[in-house]
């Protein structure tokens, strides 16, 4: 039996009550447990003090599978931190939508079958990104969910191509450049489709773009998508990965985004399926 991480955001998991529950469950079953809090560890009160926790950089490499307790933004940062795909991250939904999430906390007794390896993996692609200045990488990222440009208030041009070809020019709030698993989020809002979660795409949205003929590209995963931020002048406009704080970004900065050779084992426990998940959280929940 290998060691299963709870990760849980403590701003979502008040008092860890829920954490605290998984690993009864876990212990009772004879599995090694640790607890790698995904925001708020450093803050007073966050953390009750009968919980010990550890650093990603203590379990990263021994893991045999981590629980993501919070919302989509945890399983972000938990992507993020952890910085490679060998491991299954498995996600217990306390926020708004819970699309990464295969779970509720009513199925919270199912971590068992996850731990026994009883799932089924969900291969999530992710996009690389880098910002080049003047003809040098300024700043480079890897994305499961997007890319974003965006102005601060203001309205801004940008020019997109794919491979080479420009297929967009407007004027307007920004772009979005997501994966499947970010369709549901920022490039939705901009319009984007709603694209299955383990597609091999890159999708461009343009958002609030001031020109009828901006529409969204869902592109395949093998094309090279490059941005020209333009007319930026005096204007503030910024790159966000992964909904991030961001980087400024100035006129004539070029943001290049390519499928990334690291993708995301976001497993799945069968509890529902992509399209159930999504009928009853996005389209219809309200009829």
């Amino acid at each position: 039996m290998g060691l299963v991480v709870i990760c849980p955001n403590p701003f979502r998991d008040i008092g860890l009550e829920l954490t605290k529950k998984s690993i009864e469950i876990l212990n009772a079953a004879g599995y090694e447990t640790a607890v790698c809090p995904v925001f708020g560890g450093d803050e007073p009160g966050t953390i009750p003090g009968d919980i010990k926790t550890v650093k990603w950089g203590d379990v990263a490499e021994i893991a045999s599978l981590f629980i993501i307790i919070g919302g989509d933004g945890t399983v972000l940062n938990t992507a993020r931190s952890l910085d490679h795909a060998s491991t299954p991250l498995l996600g217990v939904n306390l926020g708004t939508k819970g699309f990464m999430a295969s779970l509720e906390p009513v199925n919270i007794e199912k971590i068992l079958d996850a731990a026994a390896g009883n799932f089924v993996s969900s291969l999530r692609m992710m996009i690389d990104v880098q910002l080049i200045r003047d003809g040098e990488v300024i700043y480079s990222e890897c994305a499961l969910n997007d890319a974003v440009i965006h102005g601060m208030g203001d309205c801004i041009k940008l020019t997109a191509w794919c491979d080479g070809d420009r297929i967009v020019s407007f004027s307007g709030d920004g772009i979005v450049l997501a994966t499947p698993t970010g369709s549901t989020g920022y490039s939705m809002s901009a319009g984007g489709p709603i694209v299955e979660p383990e597609a091999k795409n890159i999708l461009v949205s343009p958002i609030c773009a001031h020109v009828i003929g901006a529409k969204n590209f869902v592109l395949s995963s093998e094309h090279l998508i490059s941005v020209k931020a333009e007319k930026i002048h005096d204007r503030h406009a910024y790159l966000s990965v992964d909904g991030d704080k961001g980087i400024e970004i100035i006129n004539d900065d070029i943001v290049i985004v390519r499928k990334s050779e690291k993708f995301i084992n976001l497993i799945n426990m069968g509890t529902r399926s992509f399209y159930d998940q999504t009928f009853d959280k996005l389209l219809y929940k309200n009829i």
